[in-house]
């Protein structure tokens, strides 16, 4: 690269892969034309992920010097995230060091196995110029074994193809955090939809079938861009999955993804059914793509431009998180990815998780969208009974709306379109979304009168009226109690269930079992248990390998059971009497074939 070029950029960060075994990043910020006393600072948050995490925690030093003669400049800083430098306007250089051990799709994560990170972990802000083309340099190791890693990124490459190190270009501050990195020896494979390149890279080991994801993958990205109709709003698109053992979660930006994986979940070779760690898989990369058009163009008026120092609230992520959690699974039944039993089966299962939880009748979903930075992202023990999901109620919300538009406008009309117009309307002129615009936007566009929806919807704690809907539709919603929180939902029970659960969730403990949350008005939380309790003994009987819910099923209402458990240290015993569960579950199933296809088809 000529120094013509490098200097033609004012802004320029060089990240140096520099301590493996202590996870630790060096970068180099030059700054050819600062102010005189120039403000840095990091960002507290990452848009997608709403929780202050105060990512320059990982800065561990930092110094500036001068360009001109590599003298030490003087640093102050001003707060937990923000830096000034007594630059006297001249050109400038600041060196710091980012600490990376956050396995995660939010952060950095860096050892002898792979390099990531997302821009808000690495990058500072160079206030005042924050608008101003930036180049980054990603230096090539040297040693092992790093000589046969690649660069993974959405950012543009200045004079190399892409997958090598070098230059690479960012519009400005904002589009430099929003492309993540993934550097490592990455298994990469390539599809093409409505014209645009589309790269799956895999990090990690795996035993995934890559052509059958590929092929999967092009047919939902292909439904979703005519869907908003081309053309698409970018010219190449990146899903990169780190593939674990036990995982699960994603993080959208303009032209890429982040995911997280369980390697099972993943496409085995020579298989060709759709098992359900693949369609959660298929429906997770749904998801984070809907999301290109649907949170990261069409968002809040709020979050325009992000304040990305402080928590901007706003009531409206079930607009942005939940109808998007509804078109997901809906767009993979719509493309032909899985069938509409298997959407339905999935559609039961999002019901059944809103109504497992009392915590829908504490709190609203306006409210969840509003606290989300403090409860949902800040999720305790107590969250089942104390908080609700504008994800998952929020996907029920989007659905009931949906057919309430369907069914009012008598077929001609529906949240598709909705979110079409929202689109338009970005491109026209790049709003967002105000706070309570919707009812009125919806009337607007579908002619139906969704005001007394919304209200009872979002700001109240009533259930959804999702069995009149979706039987005017031609779907049956039907009911049972199950036996353990084990049982999803989604499918007709093919035998008599148990009549009682204590409504607890566990896992494994080397003693026993270990309480991780307690469901309110069951029989645990009335017996005293609580998360974090061990339960070594029922009925006098060592629990062993063995799981609460399967020793509970051996006994029958009424009946009262010992149960013997460590409370951090103290070994306490109570009694837990046995009643009839409460634990609602639901399924669908279909009656009228045309209506219910008019709807999932359309």
């Amino acid at each position: 690269m000529s120094e013509i070029l490098l200097s033609s950029y004012n802004i320029r960060y060089r990240v140096e892969l520099a301590e493996p075994n202590a996870h630790r990043f060096q970068v180099h910020l030059e700054i050819d034309n600062p102010e005189n006393e120039q403000i840095v600072r990091l960002p507290s948050w990452i848009p997608g992920s709403y929780m202050v995490r105060d990512f320059a925690k990982n800065i561990i030093e930092l110094n500036a010097f001068s360009i001109e003669d590599d003298k030490e400049l003087s640093v102050t800083k001003l707060d937990k995230s923000s830096w000034k430098i007594a630059s006297q306007g001249k050109a400038l250089r600041i060196t710091y060091t980012v600490y990376a051990w956050d396995l995660s799709v939010r952060s950095a994560h860096f050892d002898q196995t792979h390099a990531y990170f997302n821009g808000t972990s690495l990058f500072l802000e160079v206030l005042e110029h924050e608008k101003e083309p930036c180049l980054l340099t990603l230096e090539r190791p040297e040693l092992e074994p790093f000589s046969s890693w690649r660069v993974a990124t959405s950012l543009k490459p200045v004079d190399h193809p892409r997958y090598e190190f070098g230059l690479y270009h960012a519009d400005n501050y904002d589009d430099l955090i929003d492309h993540p990195v993934e550097i490592s020896d990455f298994t990469l494979a390539s599809f093409e939809a409505c014209g645009i390149q589309h790269d799956v890279v895999l990090v990690g080991k795996h035993y995934a079938d890559m052509e059958r994801l590929c092929k999967d993958l092009k047919q939902i990205c292909e439904y979703q861009i005519n869907f908003f109709e081309t053309p698409a709003p970018m010219d190449y698109y990146l899903f990169m999955t780190l593939v674990v053992d036990q995982g699960y979660g994603g993080l959208e930006h303009r032209a890429s993804t982040s995911l997280i994986a369980n390697r099972s979940d993943l496409p085995a070779k020579n298989e060709t059914n759709i098992t359900d760690g693949y369609r959660t898989y298929l429906g997770l990369c749904c998801h984070e793509y809907f999301h290109t058009w649907n949170v990261k163009r069409i968002k809040p008026a709020k979050f325009l431009p992000y304040d990305l120092t402080q928590e901007v609230h706003t009531e409206l992520m079930w607009l942005f998180e939940g109808v998007t959690s509804y078109f997901d699974n809906l767009f993979l039944a719509r493309c032909g990815v899985i069938t509409e039993e298997s959407y339905l089966e999935l559609l039961g299962q999002d019901i059944t998780r809103v109504h497992r939880q009392s915590g829908r009748f504490r709190q609203t979903v306006a409210e969840s969208s509003f606290d989300t930075w403090t409860r949902f992202y800040q999720q305790d023990e107590g969250a089942p009974n104390h908080i609700v999901s504008y994800y998952a109620k929020g996907a029920l919300i989007a659905l009931g709306l949906d057919l309430f538009i369907q069914q009012q406008s008598d077929q001609k009309a529906s949240l598709d379109d909705v979110m079409r117009h929202l689109w338009k309307r970005f491109l026209a002129s790049g709003i967002g979304v105000n706070e309570t615009e919707m009812p009125g936007l919806i009337k607007q566009v579908t002619g139906v009168d969704v005001t007394a929806y919304l209200q009872n919807a979002l700001y109240t704690t009533n259930d959804l009226p999702l069995e009149e809907l979706l039987g005017k539709q031609g779907i049956n919603l039907q009911w049972y109690n199950a036996a353990s929180l084990s049982e999803l939902g989604g499918k007709k029970p093919t035998s008599p269930t148990a009549t009682h659960s204590i409504g607890v969730r566990s896992k494994p403990h080397p003693m026993g079992c270990e309480i991780v949350s307690v469901l309110d008005d069951m029989p645990a939380q009335k017996a005293g248990l609580s998360s974090g309790d061990i339960v070594l003994a029922l009925d006098q009987l060592r629990l062993g390998k063995q799981d609460i819910d399967k020793v509970i099923s051996q006994f029958s209402v009424g009946d009262q059971i010992e149960c013997h458990f460590f409370r951090r240290d103290h070994l306490m015993v109570t009694t837990i009497t046995l009643t009839e569960s409460t634990l609602r579950t639901s399924f669908l199933t279909i009656l009228d074939s045309s209506m219910c296809r008019e709807w999932i088809k359309r």
